[in-house]
């Protein structure tokens, strides 16, 4: 089906223009084009994004799926206006062979709703003892990860990365030293302080940023440092940058609107990095601002409800595909934290330039795309999720900027709240 969506205010070259944008035969076109099953759309006050990239979700297929599935973790994803999300390898089987990614991607090429892009394991099981077979799945692969867990041989990151930059791939961190979480499970500041709890430093993961970016002066690799949590680690990457260093980095929604002063007893609050303190917040947000932190990921982990219920001793993870650009806009935007042209740049442009995803809203393009309106207020509600995670601070939250319409690949993927397959 072809579509004209008439007087939107569409996204490109870094701006937005009130245009009449059509999509012809799955590709985009930057004014107004008839066809014979031309469907025109009113867009009149709404937005139109180029499609949303998450380069850090944990699909949980396969393995885990009474975590979530393929199928329903896109769907997810689709609802709130993603075209592309980036699976993190923690599954079972473990990616780290041809044979063992087949197993995921089978399921992908059957059930995602959106485009995925799996990660393969650095380290064998992810266990940081022997290599992946990085050399035989650097072709079926944009980035190798060991996501959930930090790399702690020194020799093992160089080895992973003189592959990586031999095949022009992309080294995506989880930055955890375990030398110095010290049995910790929530940020080591006041609230662990004040209520009995285990806390974890903030340099077990800015320390093993330091080590990495080291390893990436001898190495030339593409670096990527995923859910940035603490303001050291921001400064440590601020610093690489200045060195010329190709380095990148990610922080999430919650990182960015929420610190320990607000923590819960409540697993909603039980993340890996932790949550931390208010100083450590203002420097992620600084980060985004000056171009430090280039992306906002959602690092969406959903677990089970009993999972999930045993307050801040509960495992890891929150849920954060539905959430993430609600949260932002209404939390940063609309109280002039950020520009919404800022936003864009932070969860389409440059997620997708990084990690080789096309999404521009230009002439010609595949379409890639989401429309929103922006004028939208609701009640965040984790029992309308469509994710099986439930786990999120934000239920009940009031929030603007609600998806309408998402075209993945040139097909309609989501519309008026039912997943066009």
């Amino acid at each position: 089906m072809d579509y004209v969506l008439k007087n939107g205010m569409v996204y490109t070259n870094g701006k937005f223009l009130k245009r009449n944008l059509t999509i012809l035969n799955g590709q985009v076109f930057l004014s107004e084009k008839n066809s014979v099953d031309t469907i025109t759309i009113d867009c009149t006050n709404k937005f139109i994004f180029p499609g949303f990239v998450d380069v850090h979700v944990h699909l949980r297929e396969p393995g885990f799926s009474y975590k979530e599935t393929i199928l329903s973790g896109t769907k997810a994803a689709a609802k709130a206006g993603y075209t592309a999300v980036f699976s993190m390898p923690n599954l079972n089987p473990v990616p780290d062979s041809v044979e063992n990614l087949k197993v995921q991607q089978d399921i992908i090429d059957k059930d995602a709703v959106i485009s995925v892009y799996p990660l393969a394991s650095i380290s064998v099981g992810q266990k940081g003892e022997q290599l992946s077979d990085l050399e035989n799945l650097a072709d079926k692969v944009k980035a190798f990860s060991d996501d959930g867990r930090g790399v702690q041989s020194d020799s093992l990151m160089l080895s992973a990365m003189e592959i990586a930059k031999k095949h022009d791939k992309v080294i995506a961190a989880h930055c955890e030293d375990n030398s110095l979480l010290n049995g910790g499970y929530i940020h080591d500041g006041e609230y662990a302080k004040s209520h009995g709890h285990v806390g974890i430093p903030s340099a077990s993961e800015y320390k093993q940023i330091e080590r990495d970016i080291e390893l990436v002066k001898q190495t030339g690799v593409k670096y990527h440092v995923c859910h940035v949590s603490a303001k050291e680690s921001v400064e440590a990457i601020r610093k690489a940058k200045a060195q010329g260093l190709d380095v990148t980095a990610e922080t999430g929604p919650h990182y960015l609107v929420l610190d320990d002063s607000m923590l819960k007893e409540s697993g909603d609050y039980k993340m890996n990095p932790p949550i931390r303190a208010k100083e450590d917040r203002l420097a992620l947000l600084e980060g985004i601002k000056d171009g430090t932190l280039e992306m906002i990921a959602t690092d969406h982990a959903p677990h089970s409800l009993e999972e999930k219920s045993k307050g801040l001793k509960s495992i890891n993870g929150i849920v954060g595909l539905e959430t993430a650009f609600p949260i932002i806009y209404t939390k940063l935007v609309k109280t002039g934290e950020i520009t919404l042209e800022k936003v864009i740049e932070l969860m389409s442009v440059n997620p997708a330039k990084r990690f080789g995803v096309e999404n521009e809203i230009e002439d010609g393009r595949v379409a890639n795309l989401a429309v929103f309106d922006l004028s939208e207020e609701y009640v965040i509600d984790r029992e309308k999720f469509l994710s099986k995670g439930k786990s999120t601070p934000f239920d009940g939250y009031k929030v603007y900027g609600k998806c309408l319409m998402n075209i993945c690949e040139g097909r309609v993927v989501y519309s008026d709240d039912k997943i066009v397959k």
